[in-house]
């Protein structure tokens, strides 16, 4: 008897939550940024610094989704080991 993992149900509601979220968030720190009463070189160094915090973002995200889904996958095999095994015992087969 194996049990399937529960699939994680995300709507599509969530999806569009966080992408206006992030949209917001970044277009709010980029106005910020071009509206602040500082010099060119300033303003760059903040523009970049931006940047450098987006991206790190998103690659930790990856990382992240990337060490679940290998747990997931470790677990699945695992259990099917275990199912294996236990179809091929046999509690009344006579010891070799």
């Amino acid at each position: 008897m194996t049990t399937a993992p529960p699939t994680p149900r995300t709507t599509t509601a969530f999806y569009v939550q966080a992408i206006l979220s992030f949209a917001i968030a970044l277009v709010t720190v980029v106005v910020g940024i071009l509206y602040l009463d500082i010099d060119s070189w300033t303003r760059a160094f903040l523009g970049l610094g931006t940047l450098y915090l987006v991206t790190s973002a998103f690659t930790l995200a990856k990382c992240i989704r990337d060490q679940q889904e290998d747990n997931a996958l470790t677990k699945r095999l695992d259990q099917a080991r275990v199912d294996k095994l236990i179809a091929e015992h046999d509690p009344f087969r006579e010891p070799v």
